[in-house]
């Protein structure tokens, strides 16, 4: 069943991350795509020269002309945000759609690996926690997770107990369901969630892969997004996933340069296989 669904996060020039990697992986499943870009990227920060363009202003005034012209959407999904101003704007436009029937989806990109990501602050942890309070799926990994509950981060394996507890943590923000990816439990890697549809929780473990691209959480969200706007449950649409993005780093991991992030484009048939 395709889906009108509008992506806010941002567009790199050169890199396939952001809404370079959601948009063939949407359009493949056969949902209509729309797209506020937050800010318009060169290329992904792995190379470390960019240049990026704050587009504040250009939200404002698509978004004015969007609420004149009573264009709607089936799902909303909301990546990197540059700003407690775009935030603002964000939230007040998530909250609109929602009232009107539209699912709110909602990666809190802002850290990994213990940090925040280079150049953003606390302030950010504080907006984000506002966006994901509105959010019918939430999609942090481990690292936005510990952020955003104030829980210490830890290096070391989490027992069941303590991941479950985690993702009841960031339920208590207002999301309604949650997946946390990219934790460590009972010495497995594994993603934790919490359907609010069925009101079970789950642990699913998966291989990783040791090697690095950038982008990999945005391919995640579409999938399940993708997966969910066609009425699969939260646990199986966060199983194909995992699956998709799996199968996609094992057929590029021989890519030479892997800073420009999984060539989705040549792979899409992947997807169908969950």
């Amino acid at each position: 069943m395709s889906s009108q669904i509008l992506l806010i996060t941002d567009m790199a020039g050169y890199g396939k991350v952001a809404l370079s990697a959601m948009l063939p992986i949407l359009s493949h499943m056969g949902h209509s795509i729309y797209n506020l870009p937050t800010a318009l990227v060169s290329n992904t920060f792995n190379y470390g020269k960019f240049e990026v363009l704050d587009t504040t202003g250009y939200m404002e005034n698509t978004l004015r002309i969007w609420h004149e012209l009573g264009f709607r959407f089936d799902a909303v999904f909301t990546g990197f945000t540059a700003s407690r101003a775009q935030a603002d704007l964000v939230r007040g436009f998530c909250a609109e759609q929602s009232g009107l029937g539209a699912k709110v989806f909602t990666d809190p990109i802002m850290a990994d690996q213990g940090s925040l990501y280079l150049g953003l602050t606390g302030q950010t942890v504080g907006y984000l926690r506002e966006l994901v309070a509105g959010a019918d799926v939430t999609v942090p990994n481990y690292t936005e997770a510990c952020l955003l509950t104030d829980t210490p981060y830890r290096r070391e394996s989490l027992t069941r107990s303590e991941a479950l507890d985690l993702v009841g943590r960031v339920c208590s923000l207002g999301a309604k369901s949650v997946v946390i990816t990219s934790a460590l439990v009972d010495g497995l890697p594994q993603v934790a969630g919490y359907d609010a549809a069925s009101g079970g929780s789950f642990l699913i473990p998966y291989e990783e892969i040791p090697v690095f691209f950038p982008g990999t959480g945005d391919m995640f969200s579409s999938v399940l997004m993708g997966r969910m706007m066609e009425g699969r449950g939260l646990e199986d649409a966060t199983r194909a996933a995992m699956n998709v993005v799996h199968d996609l780093v094992a057929i590029n991991r021989g890519n030479p340069d892997k800073f420009r992030g999984v060539q989705v484009e040549s792979s899409l048939e992947v997807i169908d296989r969950y």
